[in-house]
């Protein structure tokens, strides 16, 4: 089975992989993570400029991507890692698309709070869209 785990740096992004982990250890685990352009934190954009902001996140990438190969080799397991670009829930769910996925692994949300309402829910277009069974984990 290739299960596909939507990693982000939240709790609930964490605690995808661990039960991808702990419930799939001899299946194959990709981690992605998107880098979503369009989006920026306050001022990052106009205060760094496009290049610079594309590099510092795909530096935080590589540092999760990093995180993610630990955790896995603490539970004696490896994961595969997949940067993507572009909007989260559109590229998870073409990646699942393009790919011989049989399960997503999201966590329940990334963002908290009034911002979560107002942007909406990533794993709810997940699994909204998604070509395959979706696991949410909180």
């Amino acid at each position: 089975m290739v299960l596909v785990v939507a990693l982000d740096d939240s709790e609930p992004g964490w605690n995808a992989l661990e039960y991808a982990l702990e419930t799939h250890p001899t299946d194959d685990i990709i981690a992605v993570h998107v880098l979503d352009l369009s989006s920026s934190e306050y001022g990052e954009f106009a205060h760094l400029g496009r290049k610079a902001m594309r590099e510092r996140r795909r530096e935080r990438a590589t540092a999760l991507f990093d995180e993610a190969h630990e955790r896995a080799a603490e539970r004696d397991c490896e994961v595969e890692t997949e940067l993507l670009v572009g909007h989260p829930a559109a590229s998870i769910v073409e990646y699942a698309d393009d790919h011989a996925v049989d399960r997503l692994v999201v966590g329940s949300h990334g963002r908290a709070g009034v911002s979560r309402v107002l942007l909406g829910s990533v794993a709810e277009r997940i699994v909204r869209r998604a070509p395959v069974p979706v696991t949410i984990v909180r």
